[in-house]
């Protein structure tokens, strides 16, 4: 049902504690564009990174599963610093673009979001739309609370490019046009419930790492996501149709795919200086 009133939707954060961008950044968004009634915060369990490993073998290959762990040890060794230093100016802009009280907000910390404790939490805060920024599937129990839904905003196009990494993987494919986010509501499917919009930004694929590229194909687009959320609470944004379009899930970068990517960007740039990557609504 389209809502008729002009209070403006409650909405809960579902994140990573130890996201500042989310947890900080993204909370300080929707404070100040909505009505923020909540936040869940989320502490990694004891044996999860076990689980993960895991996890990654059984879908990889041991072999595979080496490769995903040389990314990680280059990515620590070489990439962590510069991108720390990028997040920290990255929230103080954010902090200065949108001030909120978030002390003043109500806050859980939990291991799991699909817990009892979680369910009573929200189920309390009543929200209109809950955000949900974490590496979990939600249970029906969980994503069904908010009166409009619950919504991912996916770093990655659906449903070309599901699942995690998924700019990572459009990048490593050569894919441009397709390095972008996604604004999905969530459904039982793993990012298959309907998209209401999706976009990019002018990134450079040389300079930037994937991580810093993930993150701001999602807050260089922040007032379009707030637009979109507002019409899909307001019962006015129909969802993009992905009719006859591919449909394909993504795990962990490789140290080889990242080295494969980093090159075809560097050719990229010498043959094509004067055509950067342009910023358009997907």
């Amino acid at each position: 049902m389209p809502n008729n009133d002009d209070r403006l939707p409650r909405v809960a954060l579902l994140c990573h504690e130890p996201d500042r961008i989310d947890a900080e950044g993204l909370a300080a968004w929707l404070a100040a564009s909505f009505d923020l009634v909540g936040v869940v915060a989320l502490r990694t369990r004891p044996g999860k990174l076990l689980r993960n490993a895991r996890r990654e073998i059984h879908r990889s290959g041991p072999l595979r599963f080496l490769d995903v762990l040389a990314f990680r040890l280059f990515y620590r060794l070489w990439q962590a610093r510069s991108d720390a230093a990028w997040i920290a100016r990255e929230l103080e802009h954010l902090r200065r673009r949108y001030p909120a009280r978030l002390e003043a907000v109500p806050r859980l910390v939990a291991t799991n979001p699909n817990t009892e404790e979680v369910r009573g939490f929200l189920q309390r805060l009543r929200p209109d739309l809950l955000i949900a920024r974490c590496k979990f599937i939600l249970k029906p129990e969980i994503f069904t609370i908010p009166g409009a839904g619950t919504f991912v905003l996916h770093p990655g196009i659906c449903p070309e490019y599901r699942n995690a990494h998924g700019c990572f993987w459009a990048l490593v494919n050569r894919d441009l046009d397709r390095v972008g986010m996604t604004l999905l509501r969530v459904d039982a499917g793993v990012d298959t419930g309907p998209i209401y919009l999706q976009a990019t930004y002018p990134f450079n694929e040389v300079e930037e790492s994937h991580r810093v590229i993930q993150y701001r194909v999602v807050l260089d687009n922040l007032e379009a996501i707030a637009a979109a959320l507002r019409s899909v609470w307001n019962g006015h944004a129909p969802p993009i149709s992905t009719e006859g379009r591919g449909s394909a899930t993504w795990g962990q970068p490789w140290l080889t795919a990242y080295l494969h990517w980093k090159a075809a960007a560097r050719r990229r740039q010498v043959n094509a200086p004067s055509d950067p990557a342009l910023s358009r609504r997907l």
